[in-house]
């Protein structure tokens, strides 16, 4: 990426640390309110990834009610923008406070059962706390990311990432590194909800759709006869909290049932509460190529 793009990220990331930790929580809110909304209605590009994306999940859901759910998706992603500058350089018990586990019996029992754990999750809610958070309570963690095409901001995000015992394995040739992971008994975890090729995903039913999910996780999962459970992380009540679906052993599954659990769990959680999902991505473009022209 150009330099003078980066020395523009940084410029608006270092300006909005600084709003972020002279100004009142109110004001705060407010302006990522009013930004949301200008950033709503200039970027007509995304505004309409997201309304196709949403007719095709919802089609019951007329174009009023899909113009305020992406307006919603838009405020979350503004607010978890601010959430990750102010978990920089943290601590456990600042992020434990932000966060309640919702099935946190179903985690202490994986975490405690001494298989390999992979957690899966989505660009769903605040994903990057998800990971902060179940560091914090259970221990050491891997994930598994993209860098970004920013190399200024990938090393900010990494740094935020990588707090708490959290390791970053880069997701291109990183499968040593995964296998490693889970052999010193570290949790994998890794997003698997985006469009893929088909070399690294299978068909299955999402939204009654048929989409290209990644199989990354449910490969790895049978070659370490790990335990696999998909977790997501929402807002309720000015609090996160993070939802765990029903454990899955690799031993007794195969990687076409480890991976519909999946995609069967990220839906039932856009279901839920989909503004909370980001629906930026053009995720049933392998359903229809040409869906986003």
């Amino acid at each position: 990426m150009p330099k003078n793009k980066d020395l523009l990220y940084l410029f608006l990331y270092y300006t909005l640390k600084i709003l972020i930790f002279i100004l009142p929580k109110f004001v705060l809110s407010f302006l990522a309110l009013i930004t949301a909304q200008i950033t709503f209605w200039l970027n007509s590009k995304h505004r309409k990834i997201i309304d196709i994306n949403l007719k095709l999940c919802f089609p019951q859901i007329d174009a009023k009610e899909r113009k305020q759910i992406a307006l919603k998706i838009y405020r979350n992603f503004a607010k978890f923008g601010i959430d990750c500058i102010e978990n920089q350089n943290t601590t456990k018990e600042k992020i434990l406070q932000k966060v309640h586990f919702d099935d946190e019996e179903l985690l202490s029992e994986a975490v405690n059962s001494e298989r390999s754990l992979i957690l899966t999750t989505a660009h769903y809610g605040n994903w990057e706390l998800c990971a902060l958070a179940y560091a914090a309570r259970f221990g050491a963690m891997s994930i598994v990311g993209r860098a970004l095409d920013s190399e200024a901001m990938d090393k900010i995000l990494s740094q935020n990432r990588t707090q708490l015992d959290i390791e970053l394995i880069d997701k291109k040739g990183g499968l040593k590194k995964m296998i490693k992971a889970l052999k010193d008994k570290r949790t994998l975890g890794i997003l698997t909800d985006q469009d893929a090729n088909d070399s690294e995903s299978m068909r299955v039913k999402f939204f009654d759709k048929e989409v290209n999910f990644l199989v990354g996780a449910s490969v790895i999962a049978k070659k370490m006869d790990a335990l696999l459970l998909s977790a997501f992380i929402y807002q309720k009540e000015g609090k996160y909290h993070i939802k765990c679906f029903e454990i899955q052993d690799a031993k007794l599954k195969s990687i076409e049932e480890l991976t519909f659990y999946q995609a069967k769990s990220c839906e039932e959680m856009i279901k839920f509460k989909p503004d909370e999902y980001f629906f930026f991505h053009k995720r049933f473009k392998s359903f229809d190529k040409k869906l986003y022209e």
